[in-house]
């Protein structure tokens, strides 16, 4: 069960990194891009945050 929830911790984050990394190559306004950054960041920590402390129930397609 902890393999599981370990798995889709990595993959999240490698998609938000993704993520981060693509808003970073596309050409537009550093402030517009800084925002998305941050928002996405905020994002993941309070979502990580709610995974590990068991408030939020770790469902997906790895989880059964």
């Amino acid at each position: 069960m902890m393999f599981g929830l370990l798995i889709q911790i990595v993959i999240v984050l490698i998609i938000a990194g993704l993520a981060l990394w693509i808003v970073q190559q596309i050409p537009m306004d550093p402030a517009i891009s800084r925002i998305i950054r941050v928002v996405v960041i905020v994002a993941i920590a309070i979502w990580l945050i709610y995974v590990l402390l068991g408030l939020l129930p770790a469902t997906g397609l790895l989880h059964r």
